[in-house]
C-alpha cells in the first residue's frame, strides 16, 4: 500500500510589512526615503531602501533619522492599512489554495496539498553547512518553484512584494521564506536537515499569530535555558532525546523539539473566507471638506474594485464608516441595483450620499466595506440577437442610481391592492433574448398609458344638471384647465369631447381616511386622450395618465 504523501505548506512573507501596507495606499511615495514610526517616542519600525542606504535603521527615532537624512518622509504606523493589506495577502493565497491560515504581520500559510506539485526529491543536495544548501534547485522542484513565482508575482501586483518558502512544515516554510533568492523550496522530508544550522531563535519568530504575554515570557525563559545547556542551533535541540526535553521543559518544550525535527506541533488551521471586502485607512490630518476626502477615497475605491474584479465579483452593497472628531462615527449604506465593480460609479454614489448627508465634524479615518455578489451571467447565441453585457448593464444601472437617487432605479412590480399607483421596485434583471431572431409583428393600434407619478392636480368643470346628478354620483367632466401653481412638462387642458366613466375605486374602508375615487377616460377636442379621477375625500381632480 503506498505511503501517504507528506504535507506541503507555503509561507508568504511581505517584506517590511508596515511600510508596504502604507505605500500600497500611497504609491506616490514609492521613490522617496520613507520611514514608518510608532509609539510616543516615534521609533522607526520600517524604512524604505533609499532610507536604509542613507543609514536609517529601525529602532532610531524620527529626530535621529532626520539628522542622517534631511529629506526623510515619516509616516505614522496605520493599523487600518495593515489590516487591509493582511486581507489582501489572504485573498492572494486563497486564489492558489482553499486552505489558508492567517499568520499575522504580513505572513500567510497555505496548504499545497491540492495543487499537485512535483513530489520527487531526487534533486536534493547532500547535507551542507548552511540552510540554503538543503534547498531544491529550481529544476528539481519545478512545479513548486513555478507556483512560488506565481504567488510572488501576485504579491508584487498587489503592492505587497515579499518572499515565498515551501516546505513540509510551517516552521521550515517560514524559515525558507526568510532566505534570499526567493522562492525557496525545501526538499520533501528534508525539513530537519534544512532547520539544523539555523539559530535557536528561529523557533520563536512568528510561531503564533497573537502570542500572549505569558507565552512570550515562557519562550524567553526556555530560550535562556537552552543557551545555558550549550545549545546554539535548531539541530542541537533536535538531537536531544524527546522524553528528556519533555520532562524538563514541559509541553511547550516538547512542541519546540518536534518543530526542530521538522514536525508541526500544530496543524495548519484554515481560515474561512470573509464574506466582505474591506479597505480602510487613517488620515494624517483631519479632512473637513468633501472634495479632498473624495480625492483620498478614490484610491481606496479603485483598490476595492480591483480586488472584486480579481475574484470575478461585484459590489451589491457598499458601506462607508467614517470616524469624525473627537469620538464620533458617521455611517451610511448604499444598496446597488446590480453588482458592479466600476470604481467611478461607486465613487459617484459616495459623493451623492455625502452631499445629501454630510458628516458634522472633520474626518480622521474611513472604512469601505463591499458586500460582494456574483454578477449576472449571459449566454452567447449564434443565431439570436446579442445578449446584454452583464458588466455594462450593472454599470449603467449603478450610474442611474447615482444620478436619480435611491428607490428610483429598478423594475416595477405590482402589489396587492386596487389603487393603480401601488407598486414595488425589484432588481432590474431582463430576460435573455430569444434563441433565434424573430421578425417584428405588425402593430394593431393598441394604446399604452403613460402614467403620471405623482398625479398632476387639475381643475375640472362638470355638467351640473339634475339628471346627471341623479344618474351618477360624480358628474361627467366637460372642461379641464391646468392649475396656475402646477409647473409640469405635461399640460392637460381643453374641452372634453367624449368621456367614459366613472369607475369607482374604494380601498381601506376600515381606515379613518379611506381611498375613494371616481375614474374617467376622456378625449379632448385637441385629440388628446387621458385618464383623470376625482378624490371624494378632498373633492379635488387629478390627471393620472396620458394614452399614447
Amino acid at each position: 500500500m503506498p505511503g501517504k504523501r507528506k504535507a506541503r505548506i507555503a509561507c508568504m512573507r511581505a517584506a517590511l510589512f508596515p511600510l508596504a501596507a502604507y505605500l500600497r495606499g500611497a504609491p506616490e511615495l514609492a521613490r522617496e526615503a520613507v520611514v514608518v514610526h510608532e509609539g510616543p517616542s516615534a521609533r522607526i519600525v520600517a524604512a524604505s531602501r533609499l532610507a536604509r542606504r542613507a543609514g536609517v535603521r529601525p529602532g532610531l527615532t524620527v529626530a535621529q533619522a532626520r539628522n542622517i537624512e534631511s529629506g526623510l518622509v515619516s509616516r505614522t504606523r496605520d493599523p487600518e492599512r495593515e489590516h487591509t493589506a493582511q486581507e489582501v495577502l489572504l485573498e492572494i493565497a486563497g486564489a492558489f489554495s482553499p486552505r489558508v491560515e492567517d499568520g499575522g504581520e504580513g505572513m500567510v500559510y497555505l496548504d499545497l496539498g491540492g495543487i499537485s506539485p512535483a513530489s520527487a526529491g531526487n534533486g536534493a543536495r547532500k547535507r551542507g553547512k548552511t540552510a540554503a544548501d538543503t534547498l531544491l534547485p529550481p529544476s528539481a522542484g519545478n512545479d513548486e518553484h513555478s507556483l512560488g513565482q506565481s504567488i510572488m508575482r501576485d504579491m508584487d501586483a498587489a503592492g505587497l512584494p515579499g518572499r515565498v518558502g515551501i516546505a513540509g512544515s510551517k516552521l521550515a516554510a517560514r524559515a525558507a521564506a526568510a532566505l534570499p533568492r526567493s522562492p525557496n523550496v525545501v526538499a520533501p522530508r528534508g525539513e530537519a536537515r534544512f532547520l539544523a544550522p539555523l539559530p535557536l531563535k528561529s523557533l520563536f519568530e512568528g510561531g503564533s499569530r497573537d502570542p500572549s504575554p505569558a507565552q512570550d515570557g515562557d519562550d524567553q525563559e526556555i530560550l535562556h535555558t537552552l543557551k545555558l545547556w550549550g545549545l546554539r542551533t535548531v539541530g542541537d535541540l533536535a538531537g536531544l532525546p524527546a522524553a528528556e526535553v519533555h520532562s524538563r521543559l514541559g509541553e511547550r518544550g516538547a512542541a519546540l523539539h518536534a518543530a526542530a525535527r521538522g514536525v508541526d506541533p500544530e496543524p495548519l488551521t484554515p481560515r474561512p473566507p470573509p464574506p466582505t471586502f474591506r479597505e480602510s485607512q487613517t488620515f494624517e490630518w483631519p479632512i473637513d471638506n468633501l472634495e479632498p476626502f473624495l480625492f483620498v477615497a478614490r484610491g481606496a475605491v479603485s483598490r476595492l474594485a480591483a480586488r472584486l474584479d480579481a475574484r470575478g465579483m461585484g459590489c451589491k452593497r457598499l458601506e462607508l464608516s467614517l470616524k469624525v472628531e473627537p469620538e464620533g462615527l458617521h455611517e451610511l449604506a448604499i444598496e446597488l441595483p446590480a453588482p458592479t465593480r466600476e470604481a467611478r460609479t461607486l465613487l459617484s454614489l459616495i459623493r451623492l450620499h455625502l452631499e445629501a448627508e454630510p458628516p458634522r465634524a472633520p474626518i480622521t479615518s474611513m472604512q469601505l466595506l463591499a458586500h460582494p455578489d456574483v454578477p449576472r451571467q449571459a449566454q452567447l447565441s449564434l443565431l439570436g440577437p446579442a445578449a446584454l453585457s452583464p458588466d455594462r448593464l450593472a454599470a449603467v444601472t449603478a450610474r442611474l442610481l447615482a444620478l436619480l437617487g435611491p428607490n428610483r432605479v429598478g423594475s416595477p412590480r405590482t402589489r396587492n391592492g386596487h389603487l393603480p399607483e401601488r407598486f414595488r421596485l425589484a432588481d432590474y434583471d431582463p430576460p435573455p433574448p430569444p434563441r433565434i431572431r424573430l421578425e417584428p409583428r405588425p402593430g394593431r393600434g393598441m394604446l399604452a398609458v403613460r402614467t403620471l407619478r405623482p398625479p398632476v392636480e387639475v381643475e375640472v368643470l362638470t355638467a351640473e344638471s339634475e339628471e346627471t346628478d341623479r344618474v351618477a354620483p360624480c358628474p361627467a367632466p366637460r372642461q379641464i384647465n391646468p392649475l396656475p401653481t402646477e409647473d409640469r412638462h405635461v399640460r392637460i387642458e381643453g374641452a372634453v369631447r367624449t368621456a367614459a366613466g366613472p369607475w369607482e375605486i374604494e380601498e381601506g374602508w376600515w381606515r379613518e381616511a379611506p381611498a375613494l375615487r371616481d375614474y374617467w377616460d376622456v378625449e379632448l377636442r385637441n385629440g388628446a386622450v387621458c385618464r383623470i379621477y376625482r378624490d371624494r375625500t378632498s373633492e379635488r381632480w387629478y390627471a393620472d395618465g396620458v394614452y399614447d
